[in-house]
């Protein structure tokens, strides 16, 4: 007889598993410790790598897109609609990620030209595949150029003082005079765009996207100035054409300020990442009858606190009285605080002294076995045997 309800959502371990294979390894851990229990899972993202995954495992259908990834080049992207075959799932990393190039690729040189143009492909597949709705996770890019890429793919025209349409990538904003969104894709002012990100920086400032991201994509000192000094100009070409100020939006710095490009040409708005997936995805519902939440990431630190995936399941489950544990590659955060947050344990799985690599060579192995010792000790407490 089952006694008990389990609702496992772990987010992905970067570098070894996925959201659902963690997810999936957890299940067979506990079972494997005997523990009675209806297992549901509910695997997590919050706007970056596995954001479509997520969403589709409740149901819908995975597409297939030709597009160019960052530099231009053609690749093969997935995205997703929903059962209600009205919401689509788009995933900017599978378009425009940085996990596409390769290190040697992630340059000064290639962090002034790297363009959204691929997921604006991705976007206009969506739309004319009938999405009323666009969920935009926007985790991982590789760019810096305000959205120009996307939005030169939804027709907008991004063009210099002498009527020359620029070349693709933040770098070239710095010459930007005018902006033509005549053009602009006839259905899209019709689609809700929701933007799934948890990050708040504003698009311009010592805290903008140039200044705080783009030296991860690449970007040396000179780089930076160039890409602030675009997306500066960006803005107040937006502001003087089409009377909207995207400077100090909470957010619109993320994914290189793409958010900011998007909220000024569409009706683009930002939602937490972790949010707008338990909404989706009914987990409220699921919570109703649970006696436990168990979620996990590759490592929990002080920035989980500030809105990452596993602080935000948990605070979700907490409302309806269901504590929270957390299986962990790394545990770099103060017991107190993540129990005062809602995480009532976080358990690391790593058994002995291991080095990274080796961590997560065998990251499967180790989430199978923290999940059978942790379904050992909860049949230590009587009612859950």
């Amino acid at each position: 007889m089952i006694l008990v309800k389990i609702l496992i959502a772990p987010n992905s371990f970067k570098g070894s598993l996925s959201a659902m294979d963690a997810a999936e390894r957890i299940a067979v851990g506990l079972r494997a410790s005997g523990l009675r229990a209806d297992l549901q899972l509910f695997p997590l993202a919050d706007g970056g790598d596995g954001t479509v995954e997520a969403f589709l495992a409740g149901g819908g259908t995975l597409h297939q897109a030709d597009t160019v990834d960052a530099l231009g080049r053609p690749i093969r992207a997935v995205w997703g609609m929903l059962p209600d075959g009205e919401t689509a799932v788009i995933e900017m990393a599978k378009a425009s990620g940085l996990a596409l190039l390769n290190p040697d690729e992630v340059t000064p040189e290639s962090s002034l030209h790297a363009s959204t143009y691929g997921t604006g492909i991705l976007i206009l597949q969506a739309i004319n595949t009938g999405a009323k709705r666009i969920i935009l996770g926007l985790g991982g890019s590789a760019t810096t150029d305000g959205g120009m890429g996307c939005l030169r793919a939804l027709g907008v025209r991004f063009v210099d003082v002498d009527g020359n349409v620029l070349e693709k990538g933040g770098g070239a904003l710095i010459r930007l005079a005018h902006v033509d969104h005549s053009s602009l894709h006839s259905r899209l002012p019709d689609v809700e765009i929701i933007i799934a990100s948890d990050v708040t920086n504003p698009a311009i400032g010592d805290h903008g996207a140039a200044r705080v991201f783009a030296p991860q994509k690449g970007a040396d000192a000179a780089a930076v100035a160039q890409l602030e000094s675009g997306l500066t100009r960006l803005c107040d070409v937006i502001e003087r054409e089409i009377a909207a100020d995207v400077r100090t939006i909470p957010g619109g710095g993320a994914a290189g300020a793409f958010a900011a490009g998007m909220m000024a040409f569409t009706k683009a708005r930002i939602r937490s990442g972790i949010e707008l997936l338990l909404d989706f995805g009914g987990f409220d519902a699921a919570c109703t009858d649970a006696t436990l939440v168990i979620t996990g990431e590759g490592q929990i630190d002080s920035q989980t606190l500030g809105g990452k995936a596993p602080f935000g399941v948990a605070q979700r489950a907490a409302a309806f009285g269901v504590p929270t544990v957390a299986l962990v590659g790394g545990l770099r955060a103060d017991d107190k605080a993540l129990h005062e947050a809602g995480i009532a344990a976080a358990l690391p799985i790593v058994t002995h002294p291991m080095r990274l690599d080796e961590a997560i060579a065998h990251a499967a192995e180790l989430i199978e076995r923290a999940a059978m010792r942790l379904g050992y000790l909860l049949q230590v407490g009587r009612g859950l045997v």
